[in-house]
């Protein structure tokens, strides 16, 4: 009887064990990552050879975990045109009063805009003591023609606005900020500018799901950073973005070929790897536009979990944590692993509105960041020196099987989280 006791327990340990270790190797991590943050991939700026160069790899990599192109496409590549300003002119006047070029800044894709009280764009009002730079984040992206009027309070804050010149989608609405408390029944906006145009691409592929292939789970990553800069005092100039965000990439593509080979996912899985997140989240905006938000039962999108947390090995963060109860679904699937999902402890740096999942999660959808970035001391960040020697590889591929495996009953359609509630 003790004997079948102790088989019935060995059996138990070692299906937990299995259970809390999929098939994820250190060796495959280690693989990926290398290859994406590698000298030869030039640091994967937008616009260059080196983020093509990436972009072949990965497109490699989701056709042998054996993903499908997504609908309408024929292969893994998603791409759309960028404009970018070359020089802008404003001018304006409100009620009869002219204002200066400084109280105006324009995000729009017209080379040439004039516009009166009679197009009707919708007038969004800042006020004294609003967040300000969560209202920009909100408004920097969308289809929608926007006068967006700032209280003369934030005089300072706006300066910064005014010098970042940011480039939009093709189809993109126009985004017109105003430093004015006014309310003006009159208005005369020009726009003059000159635009380049540049072509990106996100990389997506897929995996139907059995039963419920219309609903879906995402799996993302930016895959590009901030190329050849100026150089560290070793004369480093590669800026090769191991942690941030090769390894959430190599993340998804680890966990692309997991689930390639288990094939036993109820809801459609899909993985992504966007562009031009370091420039203003525009690939991620522009696959959002692309898919159905009431169909996306949730989106894990992974970003710098190369380093321990402040909370060491065996954790990480989810933003907006108090949005959904998607984190508590993830911690309920590692009960029996001493992986732990904290809440963000950074909540004054807005984390949950400044990566990827912003976009779809301001359509309601479930969509959080996983990370394990120090943001308060990561001393790699957004230099040469962020590079794979600085990683913890062994507690990254615990990161990736944690993720995997906590995921695992909103891929089978046993649990649906929350969605955003709109603020």
């Amino acid at each position: 009887m003790r004997s079948i006791i102790l088989s019935v327990i060995l059996v138990t340990v070692i299906q937990i064990h299995a259970q809390v270790l999929p098939a994820i190797s250190v060796s495959e991590v280690i693989r990926i990552e290398k290859t994406l943050s590698a000298d030869n991939m030039q640091g994967r700026q937008v616009f260059t050879p080196g983020i093509e160069k990436a972009a072949a790899f990965i497109v490699k990599e989701f056709k042998e975990a054996g993903l499908k192109p997504m609908p309408g496409s024929s292969d893994f590549r998603q791409s759309f045109v960028m404009l970018t300003p070359d020089s802008i002119e404003a001018t304006a006047s409100m009620d009869g009063v002219h204002l200066e070029k400084n109280e105006i800044v324009a995000f729009t894709p017209d080379s040439n805009l004039v516009i009166t009280e009679e197009d009707h764009y919708r007038k969004v009002f800042v006020k004294k003591g609003d967040d300000l730079m969560s209202i920009i984040f909100k408004y920097l992206v969308g289809a929608e023609n926007l006068l967006i009027f700032v209280d003369t309070s934030f005089e300072k804050k706006f300066s910064w606005l005014a010098g970042f010149h940011m480039s939009q989608f093709e189809a993109s609405g126009n985004r017109i900020f105003i430093l004015s408390a006014a309310d003006p029944q009159h208005y005369r906006i020009q726009i003059n500018q000159k635009i380049k145009k540049q072509n990106l691409s996100n990389l997506a592929g897929m995996i139907p799901g059995k039963s419920k292939p219309d609903e879906y789970v995402i799996f993302s990553a930016h895959y590009d950073h901030l190329g050849i800069g100026k150089p560290d005092a070793a004369g480093d100039s590669i800026y090769n973005g191991a942690n941030d965000d090769a390894s959430g990439t190599t993340a998804v593509l680890t966990l692309a070929k997991y689930f390639g080979k288990r094939r036993d996912n109820q809801r459609t899985l899909i993985f992504a790897a966007f562009t031009a997140e370091e420039i203003g989240e525009f690939g991620s905006a522009y696959f959002s536009e692309r898919l159905d938000p009431g169909k996306i039962m949730a989106m894990i999108n992974i970003e710098m979990i190369g380093t321990q947390s402040k909370w060491g090995k065996n954790s990480a963060y989810i933003t907006g944590y108090d949005k959904t109860d998607m984190g508590s679904i993830l911690q309920k699937n590692l009960k029996n692993s001493r992986f732990v999902f904290h809440p963000d402890p950074y909540p004054e740096q807005m984390l949950f509105l400044r990566s990827d999942n912003a976009t779809l999660a301001k359509k309601g959808v479930p969509a959080h960041t996983i990370s394990t970035s120090k943001m308060d001391s990561e001393k790699y960040y957004h230099t040469p020196g962020d590079e794979m020697k600085t990683l913890d590889m062994a507690n990254m591929t615990e990161i990736i099987r944690a993720i995997g495996l906590s995921a695992g009953s909103i891929i089978s359609g046993k649990d649906t989280p929350l969605r955003v509630q709109p603020e």
